[in-house]
């Protein structure tokens, strides 16, 4: 079993296409190469799985899990209900699948330097992004994509 997944941290799949969209936003933002250190890339169905961090102590939002209302409605008319927090939901059974759905997140660069040195991008110096999970949307489930399993540092 994974260490704390589904309660401090969970997989999420996107697009290689996205994340490299979002790379280069970050790029031309900031001047920063974004590492691809923690990514997973799937070549057959041309994804990524990324790391996302959940708040978990006391005290700190939890990020919302919220599901379609009416799963045959179309994209404009689509209204969600709220189940509870991503952690309490993924504990239950019934849930522990792949959702398709949209993921909000907060997300923040982690760039190696010192408190009193205000880093520059330079020729291979590379940031790493944090995903941190704020809430998720889901209209489906597929057994159609494998979850990736890495980082086996968090297994028990």
């Amino acid at each position: 079993m994974l260490k704390d997944y589904g309660k401090s941290w969970v997989y999420v799949y996107l697009p290689q296409l996205t994340l490299d969209k979002f790379k280069s936003y970050v790029k031309f933002g900031t001047g920063w190469d974004v590492s691809d250190e923690g990514t997973v890339f799937d070549p057959n169905r041309d994804t990524v799985a990324i790391e996302a961090k959940m708040h978990h102590e006391s005290g700190q939002p939890k990020p919302s899990f919220w599901a379609a209302k009416e799963k045959e409605a179309s994209a404009g008319d689509m209204s969600f209900s709220r189940i509870g927090p991503v952690q309490d939901v993924s504990s239950h059974s019934s849930q522990q699948r792949i959702h398709i759905g949209v993921g909000i997140f907060s997300v923040s660069m982690e760039i190696d330097g010192t408190a009193n040195f205000k880093p520059s991008p330079r020729m291979g110096d590379e940031a790493n992004l944090c995903f941190n999970l704020v809430s998720f949307r889901t209209w489906s489930t597929t057994d159609g994509v494998a979850p990736i399993v890495h980082a086996p540092r968090k297994w028990y």
